[in-house]
């Protein structure tokens, strides 16, 4: 029993940034280990873009962790919240999202965390089926909770307060409004990013002020670097990579990330077990296995969680076919011809072959590339265009035919 509720406590902790209130984890763990006993964890989703990416999927993984050692999932889709916009880390007041845009939004995610979660094991639920009946005494009574001041300390709010920039007081009924969504819920536990820790901490403080009979514990995840390995997963800044994204962009762009980052990834993303991952970098680090090898398995393992293993499999092939033509040199000696012109003696005049019984020789033998594909007719004639000549893996040529 022991030994369960460990391995299940490392792999609930395994990449947290911070965690409020672990002995409450260790307490519902004991209770489905001892009884079957589930319990609820809440993770709240703005529904403010059509498409997920990598870094949503941070959280994703742990409530799969979760559903895994007993959890039942609580998927909300702030479809009220979202009127208003999270202002977490932002500098001004968000643009109000119109209800057709968040219903089209909110159906995307449920396509798209159903490749990840057991649907068997998750409610998703909309915050406008609670947030609506209250109405306006009911709001009142939930501002009565928290007071300006306490609201001011949140790093964000300060900033703009002291820098004299509007904030509207629909901003400070999110965090409260969120918080009462673990209320109605009755959430045992609420996993969040680091900087929506002032948002789940609201909804321990509203557990007590509503008399629940419970205190939520908090999981917090650190934010998924992006492409570029400095700044968080961002559409915005262009370093992401979407869920929706097909099995060639995928691979491709898990491949470009760098060998140190990609044990980040490891960590946060792939579904291997700590053990497992700590083999890898051992194999890494005594030379026994090559960073690239590894960089590989994680790039198919996240585009099969998407799509399929087949269509990952693919993507590889693709992307050593596509890598291979991208070792043709950047700089290459360039000539220009009237067209038509035959073949052979292009590829003399292109100094690539000294006669033209020679390069049709290598054309026979399958030595001559045009734009990487392997060239058999010896009688070519070249109409305009612009291209790449090879022959063998060290002569090239870059072509063009007016």
């Amino acid at each position: 029993m022991i030994e369960k509720i460990n391995e299940a406590l490392r792999e609930i902790k395994r990449g947290t940034a911070e965690i409020i209130d672990d002995a409450r984890i260790e307490v519902l763990l004991k209770a489905y280990f001892d009884k079957g006993t589930t319990y609820t964890v809440k993770a709240g989703f703005d529904p403010t873009a059509p498409d997920l990416h990598l870094g949503h999927t941070v959280l994703l993984q742990k409530l799969a962790i979760f559903q895994k050692y007993g959890g039942h999932i609580q998927f909300l889709i702030g479809d009220f919240t979202a009127q208003i916009g999270d202002p977490t880390g932002k500098s001004e007041t968000r643009k109000k999202l119109l209800p057709a845009q968040i219903q089209e939004n909110a159906q995307s995610y449920k396509t798209q965390v159903f490749k990840i979660l057991d649907p068997e094991k998750t409610t998703v639920v909309f915050n406008a089926d609670w947030i609506n009946p209250l109405g306006a005494a009911g709001l009142l009574e939930l501002t009565t909770t928290f007071n300006v001041a306490r609201m001011l300390e949140r790093d964000d709010f300060d900033k703009r307060y002291k820098g004299g920039i509007s904030i509207s007081i629909s901003e400070f009924l999110y965090p409260l409004l969120q918080g009462y969504d673990s209320v109605h819920l009755k959430s045992d536990i609420e996993i969040g990013g680091t900087d929506q820790k002032f948002n789940l901490l609201m909804g321990r403080h509203l557990q007590r002020a509503y008399e629940v009979g419970k205190e939520q514990a908090v999981l917090m995840m650190p934010i998924l670097e992006g492409l570029d390995g400095v700044q968080k997963m961002s559409k915005s800044l262009g370093n992401y990579i979407a869920v929706a994204d097909e099995p060639n962009d995928m691979y491709g762009k898990i491949l470009s990330i760098s060998d140190t980052l990609m044990w980040r990834y490891y960590e946060l993303l792939s579904t291997k077990t700590l053990l497992e991952i700590e083999a890898l970098r051992t194999g890494v680090e005594e030379g026994t296995l090559h960073p690239k090898k590894v960089k590989e398995a994680l790039a198919i393992e996240i585009t099969a969680r998407f799509h399929t293993l087949d269509e990952a499999q693919n993507a590889a092939e693709e992307f050593q076919r596509v890598h291979a033509q991208s070792e043709i040199p950047t700089e290459m000696d360039e000539y220009s011809f009237e067209g038509p012109i035959w073949i052979a003696k292009l590829l003399v005049d292109a100094k690539l072959s000294p006669s033209t019984s020679q390069a049709r020789r290598d054309i026979k033998q399958g030595s001559v590339k045009i734009d990487q594909s392997k060239l058999s007719d010896e009688q070519l004639q070249l109409e305009a265009g612009e291209y790449v000549l090879q022959i063998g893996k060290r002569k090239f040529a870059r072509i063009k035919v007016s």
